[in-house]
C-alpha cells in the first residue's frame, strides 16, 4: 500500500504518477483522460497580456500609428480615427473607410465596401469560439468576447489554447486581445499627432507591417500545413490574377488559394484516415 502523504491511491481512483485512474486526480483535473493542473483563469489572462507585449504589440502600434497618420491626411479629427480603432478594430477596413471617404463616395458605398473587407471575421469567429468554449465560461462571455476577434490574437489563440484548460482559453484570449486593443488607441492618437512629422512613404510602409506580419505568423506553424499551402499559392496566384482583373484581384487570389489549399488538405486527411 502507498503511504498516506503521497496521496495517491489507485483504489481511490486518484491521479497517479501524472495519469487520470478511475477519471480523478489529487492535484490536477481530468481533461480527456490526462491529468492537467487545476485552471487558472487570471493566470491565463496574465499570461495573454504577457504574449501580446512584444513582436504583436510592436507590429500592430506600428500599423496604427499609420493609421493615425492617415486619419489627419484626410481630413479628419481625432476623434474620428479613435472612434474607429475602438469600435472596428480591422485595419483593412478602417484604411477602405479612409481611402472612399478621401474619394468623396457616399455612406453606402462605404458601408458595402466595409463589409466586403470585413466578412473574412465570421469564419474566423466560427473557427474560434469552439476552440474558446468551456464548461465553467457563460455563453455572454462568448458575444462579448467576439468583438475583439482580429487576426494577431485568433492566430495566437488558434496556435496556443488547444494545449490549455478549457477555462483557461477564453481569459487568454481576452487578456491578448484587450492588451492589443488598448495599445492601438494610444498609438492611433500618436499617429495623429506625428502626421507633420513623419513622410507619407514611412506611414504607409508603417500600415504594410501588419499584413507581412500575419503572413509569417501563419507561415511559421507548420502544424498547419494547409496555411502555409495557401500562402504558397497565394503568392503564386496573386500576381496573375492581378495581370487580369487588378480591381478583383485579391478577392479572386483569396477565394483560389484558401479553396484549392482546403480542397488539398482535405484530400491528404482522407488518404491518411485510409491508411
Amino acid at each position: 500500500m502507498l503511504p498516506k502523504d503521497d496521496r495517491a491511491r489507485d483504489l481511490a481512483g486518484e491521479c497517479v504518477a501524472g495519469e487520470c485512474v478511475a477519471g480523478e486526480c489529487v492535484a490536477g483535473e481530468c481533461v480527456a483522460g490526462e491529468c492537467v493542473d487545476r485552471a487558472s483563469p487570471r493566470a491565463a489572462f496574465r499570461r495573454g497580456m504577457r504574449e501580446a507585449l512584444g513582436v504583436p504589440l510592436l507590429v500592430l502600434a506600428s500599423s496604427f500609428l499609420g493609421f493615425g497618420a492617415l486619419v489627419q491626411a484626410a481630413g479628419l479629427s481625432v476623434w474620428h480615427g479613435l472612434f474607429s480603432s475602438a469600435t472596428a478594430w480591422a485595419l483593412p477596413g478602417q484604411i477602405a473607410t479612409l481611402e472612399l471617404y478621401s474619394l468623396g463616395s457616399s455612406l453606402l458605398v462605404m458601408t458595402l465596401s466595409v463589409a466586403l473587407v470585413n466578412a473574412r471575421l465570421l469564419p474566423m469567429t466560427l473557427v474560434l469560439m469552439p476552440v474558446l468554449r468551456g464548461p465553467s465560461t457563460p455563453r455572454w462571455a462568448y458575444y462579448f468576447a467576439a468583438n475583439w476577434i482580429a487576426v494577431t490574437a485568433w492566430a495566437a489563440a488558434m496556435r496556443d489554447c488547444p494545449d490549455m484548460h478549457p477555462d483557461e482559453r477564453l481569459p487568454f484570449f481576452a487578456g491578448m486581445s484587450l492588451t492589443l486593443w488598448g495599445a492601438t488607441l494610444v498609438t492611433t492618437a500618436v499617429g495623429f499627432e506625428m502626421a507633420g512629422v513623419v513622410p507619407l512613404y514611412v506611414t504607409l510602409g508603417l500600415v504594410f507591417l501588419n499584413p507581412i506580419y500575419f503572413m509569417l505568423v501563419f507561415a511559421a506553424d507548420v502544424r498547419q500545413p494547409s496555411w502555409v499551402l495557401a500562402l504558397l499559392l497565394g503568392g503564386v496566384g496573386g500576381p496573375l490574377f492581378y495581370l487580369a482583373t487588378p480591381d478583383w484581384s485579391l478577392l479572386l487570389t483569396g477565394a483560389f488559394a484558401g479553396s484549392l489549399a482546403y480542397a488539398i488538405e482535405r484530400r491528404r486527411g482522407r488518404e491518411r484516415a485510409h491508411d
